[in-house]
């Protein structure tokens, strides 16, 4: 890995297996901007922790430019996981411990403790959301030592005053540096020491659903309920009672515990590509009375479940990756739906009237028609239609999370 340059390493990266496109890149000039600011803070003997590495830029720069041997990082999606193992097998880079103590590595582990004690300098992508960036920082000021600075960048047009405010709550120093290539990194420093227990995801109550909903910092829309999914739930009552149904995108698992809920004969796994919505799905089935019902799984667009092994899919699928409007992510839950449905399952799907989803529905999963429509969304029910051979998949060796463990 040494005789790697920082241009050598991007140059090798890609998105796979999320998707890829013309308009899609494996690293950002906030990647670069960095790794060119750690460069004046790191050593030999630093500790280095990466937190939001998206497909491995950040890690694998770090071991060819800060002249370090170890990496630990933390990525909330699995296809971020698994496209930093592609990258850095692509680079000769293994991921497991060198022997002798010689070599390079990185090692893939959750937001916590293990993650940053002793890490002297922690490289962040700043996240979407200020309540994920919350607890990012906390657990930073929590676990990391004293003297630790965290290098958090972004890109302007995605950065906010209320960023700053929240390294605030967390660190006496926090100084925004001058942009560059229209992405900025902000220097905190001095942690404030953390009081109380560890935190533990919200948890708050649906009054319209009389539903609990446990959310950690990383799950989209928080404990709060997404439009487009109150509106497939007045379709709940149409749907049909299955042996095994599946919460593809779950989020915090609302769908999964209400369907599980009104059909309570159904196995229902609700799963996504983010630990932090897998975490929170299961937290919504306990808080709930639901765990021996709901089962969640980290996996990416159902890799690893068996072809032809699902009755029912309920999806609202995303239309953005990252920060760009792309439809590929819900193509490839589509392209998913039609290999893991059994010949006659439903796919249930919310979507925003303005794309263009009905074609795709009809030709990777089956015959399609519209439940139902407002003035945003539209509701489709796609069923699978008698084809191809169907074989099975790997057997799965992904999280599988039995509990909420944050």
């Amino acid at each position: 890995m040494a005789q790697n340059t920082l241009e050598d390493v991007f140059g090798a990266l890609r998105r796979r297996p999320d998707v890829e496109a013309p308009n899609l890149q494996a690293w950002d000039a906030t990647d670069r901007l960095l790794l060119e600011t750690a460069a004046d803070r790191a050593g030999a003997g630093s500790n280095v922790a990466v937190i939001g590495d998206r497909y491995g830029a950040l890690t694998l720069g770090a071991l060819a430019t800060l002249g370090i041997r170890t990496v630990r990082v933390h990525q909330d999606l699995i296809t971020g996981e698994r496209a930093l193992r592609n990258n850095a097998a692509a680079l000769g880079l293994d991921s497991t411990p060198p022997e002798a103590g010689t070599g390079k590595r990185f090692e893939q582990l959750p937001l916590g403790k293990e993650l940053l004690t002793g890490a002297d300098l922690v490289l962040l992508q700043l996240p979407k959301t200020l309540a994920e960036l919350d607890q990012i920082a906390g657990a930073v000021a929590r676990y990391a030592p004293p003297g630790a600075v965290l290098l958090a960048g972004g890109r302007v047009k995605h950065m906010s005053l209320g960023m700053n405010a929240i390294l605030e709550r967390h660190f006496g120093t926090v100084q925004p540096q001058l942009a560059r290539q229209k992405s900025r990194v902000i220097v905190a420093a001095d942690a404030r020491e953390a009081s109380g227990p560890e935190p533990v995801p919200v948890v708050e109550h649906l009054a319209e659903l009389d539903l609990d909903v446990a959310a950690h910092g990383a799950v989209f829309a928080g404990p709060r309920l997404d439009i487009g999914t109150r509106f497939l739930l007045t379709f709940l009552p149409a749907m049909p009672a299955a042996g095994h149904a599946v919460d593809l995108g779950c989020g915090t698992g609302i769908l999964a515990a209400m369907y599980a809920r009104q059909n309570p004969g159904s196995v229902v796994t609700a799963t996504d590509q983010s630990a932090a919505a897998v975490a929170s799905a299961a937290g919504t089935a306990a808080a709930n009375g639901l765990s021996d019902r709901v089962k969640v799984l980290q996996d990416d667009a159902m890799s690893t479940l068996p072809d032809a092994s699902v009755d029912l899919i309920l999806l609202n699928p995303p239309f953005h990756l990252g920060a760009t409007v792309h439809a590929g992510a819900g193509i490839k839950m589509f392209e998913a739906a039609g290999r893991v449905l059994t010949p006659g399952g439903q796919l249930w799907t919310v979507f925003n009237r303005h794309l263009n989803y009905l074609p795709a529905l009809e030709r990777l999963v089956g015959p399609t028609a519209v439940k139902g429509q407002n003035p945003k969304f539209t509701v489709a029910v796609s069923t699978r239609r008698p084809s191809r051979q169907q074989g099975a998949a790997p057997r799965p060796r992904l999280h599988m999370w039995a509990d909420d463990k944050g």
